[in-house]
């Protein structure tokens, strides 16, 4: 049970790292570029006794973990946007709620689980995309000076809202990648630090290369508390996934209950936070989505 709550609060704290880097004029793109390096060094220093990292090119998985890292950066820049635009809770649940297209390609494309799938499990799927609708929606505040195509009934479209719906794609993408390639390519689970190293190195080198082109274009000037928030911010990033892993191991392998209390620990505690330190407001909509999501996280794991 340790590492499960340990894997809930180190993911949680990437949510508030990126809530808080505004306040202390944090460059989040520089900081999200250097975390990948503080995840490879943490990575390093966790690899079991007697292995050593190496990429072997030849290997038709190594390519596609180093895409993943690119996917993964990406992913976070969207993450760290949407956190500081949107919120702390929506981009929480649009993270973990994610979990329904590697579920539906699971089912549907690689054909794993169909035959313990049944009725609920089905419609906690259809839930959870209510729920992420429901719990990102915001309303776009009234302005005292409203323009000629408003008066005539023309709303103005709040686009932060495509922020968390792209977190929960992307997301749900990746994850599902991970899944193909374990399924297709990783037989193995002793290797599991050597992949994630893998992915991680995809990452630093497509973050290293936008900050080159973004520096060269003048758009970027490194500084000193930006190299620390990598720190604070890789250290969990990388934690998190790794102590998710060994909880997993300390519920024998059980998915189906470990995933689930630790996406509804997640949503719960990220929204909490949420409140009480940033003051953040939920609607009733809102709140009806962060129900739903909870409900559905639950029938989706019903067994």
């Amino acid at each position: 049970m340790l590492f499960l709550v340990l894997s809930i609060v180190l993911s949680v704290l990437l949510l508030l790292n990126f809530r808080l880097f505004p306040r202390y004029e944090v460059n989040t793109f520089q900081a999200i570029v250097f975390n990948y390096p503080v995840c490879f060094l943490v990575g390093w220093f966790l690899l079991p006794a007697g292995q050593t990292f190496s990429i072997d090119f030849a290997l038709d998985w190594t390519w596609l973990a180093l895409g993943l890292g690119v996917g993964f950066i990406i992913t976070f820049l969207l993450s760290g946007a949407s956190t500081q635009r949107v919120g702390i809770t929506a981009t929480s649940l649009a993270n973990n709620l994610s979990l329904v297209i590697p579920v539906c390609f699971s089912l549907f494309v690689f054909k794993t689980g169909t035959a313990t799938f049944d009725t609920l499990n089905y419609l906690g799927l259809l839930l959870a995309v209510v729920a992420v609708g429901l719990s990102t929606y915001k309303k776009e505040p009234d302005s005292g000076n409203e323009s000629t195509a408003v008066r005539s009934g023309q709303r103005k479209v709040n686009l932060n809202v495509l922020l968390p719906v792209a977190v929960f794609l992307l997301y749900g993408i990746t994850n599902t990648l991970i899944n193909y390639m374990n399924l297709r390519y990783i037989p193995s689970t002793d290797k599991t630090i050597q992949v994630m190293l893998t992915m991680v190195l995809g990452a630093v080198g497509a973050g290293l290369l936008m900050l080159v082109v973004r520096s060269i274009q003048g758009k970027e000037t490194i500084q000193a508390k930006n190299l620390l928030a990598a720190v604070t911010l890789g250290v969990p990033n990388f934690l998190s996934f790794y102590t998710l892993l060994l909880a997993l191991s300390e519920f024998g392998s059980n998915g189906a209950l470990v995933y689930p209390l630790y996406n509804i620990g997640v949503i719960l505690l990220a929204a909490l936070l949420g409140i009480l330190l940033f003051r953040e407001k939920l609607s009733l909509i809102n709140k009806i989505g962060l129900v739903l999501a909870i409900l559905a996280i639950g029938l989706i794991s019903w067994r």
